[in-house]
């Protein structure tokens, strides 16, 4: 999906939304904020895409309550570990190595075709940190 031009974080969350019940169109428009790190080169995509795939996984009825959360928040801190792990980091700007949130860092982002090289790589890396943390938890 990313290559088809959604963002890392749509990608995620949308690949995801059927078997959680969240509406594509919704879970769409819901992750769109967070591409690019927020548009801050702060948590990569891929990484806060699958962060909301684990609250839909792992979230019980009572998740209004702090006990309801503790799953959830295992699986992060867990996909967390795995994924930084495997690529160095969750922060856009250290795994691009540029700041894309700027001028000059989505410039060179472009120029050295990151979007379709490394973004491909951390949104397939992510994806499969989740289907491993997904199956672990069967």
């Amino acid at each position: 999906m990313f290559e088809e031009g959604q963002a890392c974080s749509q990608s995620i969350l949308v690949r995801y939304s059927d078997k959680y019940g969240l509406d594509a169109k919704i879970a769409m428009k819901l992750a769109a904020g967070f591409a690019g790190g927020m548009q801050m080169s702060e948590t990569c995509g891929a990484v806060t895409g699958s962060y909301m795939v684990l609250g839909l996984h792992a979230s019980g009825k009572d998740c209004h309550l702090a006990e309801g959360r503790e799953k959830t928040y295992s699986m992060i801190k867990d996909f967390t570990a795995r994924f930084k792990a495997k690529n160095g980091s969750v922060s856009c700007k250290e795994l691009l190595g540029c700041d894309i949130s700027t001028e000059n860092g989505l410039a060179e982002a472009k120029h050295n075709d990151l979007f379709n090289t490394k973004c491909v790589e951390l949104v397939r890396s992510a994806s499969e940190i989740l289907e491993i943390l997904i199956e672990e938890d069967k």
